[in-house]
């Protein structure tokens, strides 16, 4: 019976483990819709007020650069701050802890 119990938990944990991750998923395509929709009106307003200076370019870019973040968090790609990172800081912190 414990293990089925086990079983059922780690199953259980799998499922929620795989809810968050197409939350996260699900997150970054509706920021990247935003970007999308955002951006032309971005355009178009500074093409009309002031042609003379287009800093439109500093609003893709830096919204660009947080979309490509996203992203690179979401679908598991992100080169540092990831779960191996994640797993060895708590068990730092956990040593660090016990040796106290």
């Amino acid at each position: 019976m414990g293990l089925i119990m086990e079983t059922n938990y780690s199953e259980a944990e799998l499922h929620y483990q795989a809810q968050k991750k197409v939350k996260e998923i699900r997150k970054f395509y509706e920021h990247l819709t935003v970007y999308v929709l955002c951006n032309p009106i971005v355009i178009i307003e500074n093409l009309m007020t002031s042609p003379g200076y287009l800093y439109f370019w500093w609003c893709l870019l830096g919204w660009g650069v947080a979309i490509v973040l996203h992203g690179l968090k979401a679908f598991d790609c992100f080169p540092f701050f990831n779960k191996e990172w994640e797993e060895q800081k708590i068990k730092e912190i956990i040593d660090r802890e016990e040796k106290k």
